[in-house]
């Protein structure tokens, strides 16, 4: 049986005034149904561009230029824009940063997620204002039917972000890609939204997308993780496969910087032992990785398994 989701030499250029940038350099990965894999990466390495280009949802003068992204079969890249638009919300659900770029300051909770159940589900007023308190009960929010009636800018940031994870669970989604969906909260309330995810992916058997910068997010909520740098993925496994046997060097940067209790440093060592604002224009990080990662010819190293379900972009095991 295919994978859920299957990503292959996925790319997505920029094309601006001043150059052509390479947002995702050909990047491949496959997801199954009801498992989490978590794509790990610094800041502008193409985490969230990857998520748009899954939605089909890249932004100009951005587009992609290659590759399939196939989902229950089909490929979503020449499917037409009208059977696309019904997947987005629906078959493929997707939570975004900061919830209130993702919620209208002027309509109230239940208007917003009640026209996702009017689109996808066929609802009329009535029922979707039902089912949106409903939903809202479901991502934990007291007094839902109360909750309907009120504006964003009246709730916190936990709540607003469960009503954005509401309004992504409308359409009952196979796929849901989640985009650092705990940025802008406190500790405690990321925890509590970590949860309710998990809980939620459980219960309706759903794939999850996380997208991430927390090592410990991922090692309490992923069955699979992706590293990436520089639009490409560098490694890909099981996640205590990948923190328990780190095999590229960017990964094992990555894990060296976790602060541990107990262990005292002066100072964090830069990944790879350069920053991002030490690389020449137009390098990465691969460009000063050794040998066995670094480019041949001008030709970037493949992903490699190394071993049973462990790849690493290298050119020799």
């Amino acid at each position: 049986m295919p994978p859920l989701l299957e990503v292959s030499n996925l790319m997505t250029y920029f094309f601006t005034s001043s150059g052509l940038v390479k947002a995702i350099r050909g990047i491949e990965f496959s997801l199954e149904e009801g498992e989490t894999l978590a794509l790990v990466g610094e800041s502008g390495c193409g985490k969230s561009m990857t998520a748009l280009s899954l939605l089909r949802l890249v932004p100009s003068p951005g587009r992609i230029v290659e590759g399939e992204i196939r989902f229950r079969g089909n490929d979503l890249l020449h499917i037409p824009e009208e059977e696309m638009r019904r997947i987005r919300g629906n078959q493929i659900s997707m939570i975004f940063q900061e919830p209130m770029t993702s919620l209208n300051p002027v309509f109230r909770i239940g208007e917003q997620i009640g026209e996702v159940l009017r689109l996808h589900k066929g609802m009329d007023d009535r029922q979707a204002w039902v089912a949106a308190a409903d939903l809202l009960a479901q991502v934990g929010i007291p007094s839902p039917e109360r909750r309907v009636h009120e504006y964003p800018h009246q709730l916190s940031g936990g709540m607003r972000q469960r009503v954005v994870i509401a309004m992504a669970l409308a359409g009952d989604p196979k796929l849901l890609i989640a985009d650092e969906p705990t940025t802008a909260l406190d500790v405690t309330i990321q925890a509590q939204i970590m949860e309710l995810l998990k809980q939620l992916k459980e219960e309706r058997k759903m794939a999850t997308l996380l997208i991430t910068h927390d090592l410990g997010v991922v090692a309490e909520s992923a069955d699979r993780v992706a590293i990436m740098n520089s639009g490409l993925i560098m490694e890909h496994a099981p996640v205590q496969a990948v923190y328990a046997n780190p095999a590229h060097p960017y990964t094992r940067g990555l894990l060296g910087c976790i602060p541990r209790l107990g262990e005292k440093k002066t100072r964090l060592a830069p990944v790879g032992g350069a920053t991002s604002a030490d690389l020449p224009p137009g390098s990465s990080f691969l460009d000063f990785c050794p040998p066995p990662f670094a480019p041949k010819n001008g030709k970037i190293p493949p992903l490699r398994e190394i071993e049973a379900g462990h790849f690493v972009r290298c050119w020799s095991v």
